[in-house]
């Protein structure tokens, strides 16, 4: 079992994965109204591969040698990148982002889904099918049950961030692979590919030499590329080893929290008793997936 402090270590982490992936969402809304969702996305995965190697080249590792591993970190970039990513800037275009977050936030039970159904790659229980239902209910509090209302108007892009969710959940699941690799050569690795098949797509897609994006835009890009994916991804694959597939996604129930902790901090508004009720369901249901086994 593990122990109360590498517990409390991996759930900080998870917190911040939450954060930096939560506040992906206004960056995306804030950026993909002035930038195309292919550049948008090439965009972030290539600035975050520049960063990656740099740190790759500080740390000196090395990147893999065979094309076995090359092959595999390709599928794993489609799950977690070149599509889920793709797919969901172009579903928040017709989507509000509270009801994109709720869609999104179904990746843990997918997982568990996955996981009973087709490669059962780790235990599960009781308690982490508790923790998916009770952490998707917290979310759809948080977020108010009004947003579900909003079912079936826009078909398309709540499809489109439903699948986003299931490429999560293949990621998270398919990610356990790489325990043998660093996380910063897997990452790393998994951006290289990212970059491959999208900036060249941007270019034939998007024509990006013709935007004329403004500076908020561009900052928006900026920081979804470094901090949103480049840093964040460095502990995503940390946790996918030490949490678990599962363990992993309940980081989407966590996400719900950071837009209100930011509303409250910036804004200066108020949480209301369901949102604080959703907000403990939230936390909760993150606690019950990662609770240690003996």
């Amino acid at each position: 079992m593990k122990g109360k402090t590498g517990f409390g270590t991996e759930f900080a982490l998870l917190a911040l994965l939450a954060l930096l992936w939560g506040s992906s969402y206004l960056f995306i809304k804030v950026a993909v109204a002035e930038i195309p969702p292919v550049t948008l996305i090439a965009t972030r995965v290539s600035g975050a591969a520049v960063l990656l190697l740099v740190v790759l080249a500080w740390r000196r590792e090395t990147l893999p040698g065979d094309w076995r591993t090359w092959r595999m970190l390709l599928v794993q970039a489609v799950f977690n990148s070149i599509g889920a990513w793709t797919i969901l800037a172009w579903g928040q275009q017709f989507v509000d982002a509270s009801l994109a977050s709720v869609l999104n936030s179904t990746s843990p039970i997918m997982v568990f889904l996955f996981t009973a159904a087709v490669t059962r790659h780790e235990a599960l229980g009781g308690l982490k099918l508790a923790g998916a239902c009770i952490g998707l209910v917290g979310v759809v509090l948080v977020f108010g049950v009004g947003t579900l209302k909003g079912l079936g108007s826009q078909v398309a892009g709540q499809t489109a961030c439903l699948v986003g969710a299931g490429l999560y959940a293949c990621a998270a699941i398919y990610g356990k692979r790489f325990a043998g690799i660093s996380a910063v050569v897997t990452s790393a690795g998994t951006m290289i590919w990212a970059s491959v098949v999208l900036v060249p797509a941007a270019f034939l897609v998007d024509r990006p030499w013709t935007l004329r994006p403004s500076h908020e835009a561009i900052a928006a890009a900026a920081v979804l590329s470094i901090l949103c994916t480049g840093v964040a991804l460095l502990i995503y694959f940390r946790l996918v080893r030490t949490l678990g597939s599962m363990g992993v996604a309940s980081q989407s129930y966590l996400r719900a929290g950071v837009g209100v902790l930011l509303g409250v901090v910036v804004l200066g508004e108020t949480i209301t008793p369901p949102v604080a009720i959703g907000l403990a369901a939230a936390v909760a249901g993150v606690a019950l997936i990662n609770w240690p086994r003996r």
